[in-house]
């Protein structure tokens, strides 16, 4: 009867984990950090087409450089402190200390907001002296290229945001490790790409 069992049995049928091990992931780290840095991999790809796209067409006739904002070197300061804030927070948060915590987490939000704030005003200031978006190629892909980078950042907001509601809810710097480590990750790329697009733009 042991024997009969045996072969008749069903083993895709059975439940939970086989031979009593864990299910393990393909990299030995978190799950949450490599979906971040495919995403990095694939947003810096994206930029980069743009950047080419935007030096080909630079060489056609009509197109007459957009002239540098004065505003975007105060952006830039804004972004600069939000990376550095960020820093900050994941300093505290890697020491296990909850001192300033508060402080550096939501300041580098609010610096975060305030660039965002500060290019719509650029592009509000560019739009009323008559630069707008279908007047030449050059305004179309300024606007493009920071809208695109505009949204990047509001999309780690939004997980600045959900971190920010666990952090007043009483979590612990431990709780919420991960959640600091990978946004700051996020905004120093952001404020890498900006730099190049800032220098591009400025440049060119």
């Amino acid at each position: 009867m042991g024997l009969i069992k045996t072969v008749t049995e069903k083993p895709w049928e059975r439940k939970g984990v086989i031979g009593g091990m864990r299910p393990e992931g393909a990299f030995d780290t978190e799950s949450e950090r490599v979906a971040l840095v495919y995403f990095l991999v694939i947003a810096s790809v994206v930029f980069s087409l743009f950047l080419v796209s935007y030096y080909i067409r630079m060489e056609l006739p009509d197109w007459q450089p957009l002239s540098e904002p004065g505003q975007l070197w105060f952006n830039t300061g804004l972004l600069v402190l939000s990376s550095v804030f960020f820093q900050w927070a994941r300093n505290i948060v890697v020491n296990e200390e909850k001192r300033n915590l508060y402080t550096a987490f939501f300041g580098a939000g609010v610096f975060a907001i305030l660039f965002i704030v500060g290019q719509m005003v650029t592009w509000e200031n560019l739009q009323a002296g008559g630069y707008y978006m279908t007047s030449n190629p050059a305004n179309a892909f300024y606007y493009l290229m920071t809208g695109l980078h505009a949204l990047h950042l509001l999309g780690g907001l939004w997980v600045w945001s959900k971190s920010s509601i666990r952090l007043l809810s009483g979590s612990e710097p431990k709780d919420i490790k991960l959640s600091v480590e990978l946004c700051t990750l996020y905004w120093h790329f952001l404020l890498l790409v900006w730099l190049v697009l800032f220098g591009v733009l400025a440049n060119t």
